[in-house]
């Protein structure tokens, strides 16, 4: 029986590949099968990941700079990817900012640089290599949102929450638009996930304790609890799915 979860000979990209997120999928495609571009705006992060993937021997990587926020960048590192591979299969947008400010006093240019990067960014990538996949009536675009896409929360998150609010969409809108060409446009919703960026929030013993009474399972997420559903956005296995975001939150949209 064929093995619809692996990603052989298949070309992924992903923007935001030497964040925290963006590494452990980028691992995860890695090692079912896909060869990788990994894109951002840091190449000695990129060099490293890349080097620790190369590592695992799994199959091709290649470390691009880009600028999300840029058209010009991302049609450069489209033209790139499909220099260097030929095409592309799959799409994964996993880059993300999040500016913590009170709704009341929220500065303009924060908001504004939020949204130039989750939702500018995102819209840029989906456009531009969606075109490909259009174009050979075949492709997977994975989007990062978040539970903050459904669920509003407290404690500055008024921009952050509004920025994953039209990831869904977009990421809905899209999957209509591109549905006939066969292209899938899903996205991932996680909880808090423990990065570098919010390591400081598991090792604060009340912190930890108050983020983890929220999840039914009982604990924190880690970045590998995405690697399963971003294999599965990614492969035949969801080959019937489209315009969703799947939660990743150890239930805690469920309560």
């Amino acid at each position: 029986m064929k093995d619809i979860f692996r990603l052989d000979n298949k070309i992924a990209v992903v923007l935001g590949g030497a964040g925290g997120l963006g590494e452990h999928i980028s691992l995860g495609l890695s090692r079912y099968g896909a060869d990788l571009v990994i894109a951002d705006c840091n190449m000695d992060a990129l060099k490293k990941v890349a080097s620790d993937i190369k590592a695992k021997k799994y199959g091709e990587i290649e470390a691009m700079l880009v600028d999300v926020t840029d058209e010009d960048s991302i049609i450069r590192l489209v033209d790139g990817v499909v220099s260097r591979f030929g095409t592309v299969d799959i799409l994964i947008n996993a880059f993300g900012l999040n500016i913590k400010r009170d709704a009341l006093e929220y500065p303009m240019e924060d908001w504004d640089r939020m949204f130039s990067i989750n939702v500018k960014g995102t819209m840029i990538a989906c456009k531009h290599f969606g075109k490909i996949m259009k174009e050979k009536r075949r492709g997977k675009i994975i989007n990062l949102s978040s539970v903050r896409e459904i669920r509003g929360y407290t404690g500055g998150n008024a921009g952050y929450c509004a920025t994953k609010g039209a990831v869904g969409m977009i990421t809905k809108t899209l999957a209509l638009e591109l549905a006939p060409y066969n292209v899938h446009v899903n996205a991932i919703g996680p909880s808090l996930i423990i990065t570098k960026g919010t390591v400081h929030i598991q090792q604060n013993p009340e912190l930890a304790k108050k983020y983890t009474a929220m999840i039914p399972l009982g604990r924190l997420g880690v970045p590998e609890d995405l690697i399963g559903t971003a294999v599965f956005l990614a492969s035949e296995a969801s080959d019937f799915i489209t315009g969703q975001t799947i939660f990743v939150d150890g239930g805690l949209i469920a309560g």
